[in-house]
């Protein structure tokens, strides 16, 4: 075999000295092999067949460029749009399918989760991040003030009461069972309202956007929404009003869901710092699921009244409602004449309670809570309540 052949590695020479070698074409006229013209022949065989390998790669990777570019500009975003981005959102990859899942889930769950990420329920907020609300500072336990509190709880075995009293002259308290958890009734209210202006706030939506009242959101107990048309309009301002003045129900229910669920709702919860205020239902909450405990709800009101978390706006507005409560029967009537109370009361036939901050006519001023369990509709609730109300008064604004 000639040494052209030899030293090509790929073949190219012998496969072709085989297949030309034996044509008359490149043999001399003595029969030996004209070696000059196979290599020439040879050579050219070898270009053109490495010139269609190249042509043949420069297809496949413009083909696969093209191909590549194609799955990027539709294929992709589409299934992102269809399949992921719901999932992260805490949504479904099936949205013509229609489940209210929080209902499933009791509403929603039994056990307490304010966050969702990629299917999965989970607490967040409090343990990990540095509360939005303020604490409230506390000075000396006005102990006199408790004692009498306490004879007075003696005085009505039946009640089991939580009391939480704050001075904003100097900080002094009282707190009896203040941390111990209690049914909230419509005082749940409160923070349904608070996280609704932390939401305007954010400009999640406005104070003039209207909802219509369905069948979904109708529902028994306090306020006159429930006998109203279906299909009737509502700004969020009228129905946050009547949520508070009438404790109207259905106008919380319509409200609550507006927030996005009760999950959204507790998250904002504990993003405030507070662990043991939850909603767990719609209302009425005639089980009692939703909870609180009375020091929670009266770092909510001392929060409620900073400027440090509110814009003056939404105290304001806040204020005004809670400034025109029907329910004048608890707090509120054991209190002088010309004080103020700023509230939101709650009854659920077994817990009776009232939470606000009272004004006095000579600049006093104070935060109160009293939570009262009872035997189902007992008068000795209200009892308790608006004489323990006169006796906090008595003390405090003198």
């Amino acid at each position: 075999m000639p040494e052209f052949a030899k030293k090509n590695s790929n073949n190219y020479y012998n496969n072709y000295y085989s297949s030309y070698s034996s044509v008359s074409y490149y043999r001399n006229t003595n029969g030996t092999v004209n070696r000059q013209k196979l290599n020439n022949t040879v050579s050219f065989r070898r270009n053109v067949d490495e010139k269609k390998v190249k042509r043949n790669h420069l297809i496949h990777k413009v083909i696969s460029t093209v191909l590549i570019l194609l799955i990027g500009l539709f294929v992709l975003p589409k299934g992102f749009s269809q399949y992921v981005q719901p999932i992260l959102k805490g949504g479904t990859m099936y949205p013509s399918i229609k489940a209210d899942y929080e209902q499933m889930r009791f509403p929603t769950s039994n056990y307490l989760a304010n966050d969702w990420y990629l299917g999965m329920r989970s607490l967040q907020g409090a343990e990990t991040k540095k509360p939005l609300m303020s604490g409230i500072v506390e000075g000396q336990e006005i102990e006199s003030l408790k004692n009498q509190l306490i004879g007075l709880a003696a005085a009505y075995p039946t009640i089991h009461p939580a009391v939480y009293v704050w001075n904003y002259d100097d900080g002094s308290y009282v707190d009896i069972n203040a941390d111990e958890i209690f049914a909230t009734a419509s005082i749940i209210k409160l923070p349904v309202l608070v996280q609704l202006f932390r939401a305007i706030e954010r400009n999640d939506l406005t104070i003039y956007d209207e909802m219509a009242l369905t069948e979904y959101f109708r529902t028994e107990g306090s306020g006159s929404l429930q006998f109203k048309a279906e299909g009737s309009k509502y700004s969020i301002d009228d129905l946050a009003r009547i949520m508070i003045t009438e404790s109207d129900n259905s106008a919380t229910n319509m409200l609550v869901a507006k927030l996005g669920s009760m999950t959204n709702i507790n998250s904002g919860i504990r993003e405030w710092g507070l662990k043991k205020t939850q909603i767990r239902t719609w209302l009425p909450d005639l089980g009692g699921t939703n909870k609180t405990t009375a020091r929670e709800m009266a770092t909510i009101l001392y929060n409620i009244d900073s400027p440090g978390f509110l814009s003056t706006n939404s105290r304001e507005r806040i204020f005004d409602y809670m400034g025109h409560v029907h329910n004048n029967r608890l707090i509120q009537a054991g209190l002088g004449a010309g004080a103020t109370f700023l509230h939101k009361t709650g009854d659920i036939g077994t817990m009776l309670g009232d939470a606000g901050i009272v004004y006095t006519p000579n600049n006093k001023k104070y935060i109160v809570v009293i939570l009262a369990n009872r035997p189902h509709n007992s008068p000795q609730g209200k009892e308790y309540i608006v004489r323990a109300s006169e006796i906090i008064y008595n003390t405090l604004a003198g």
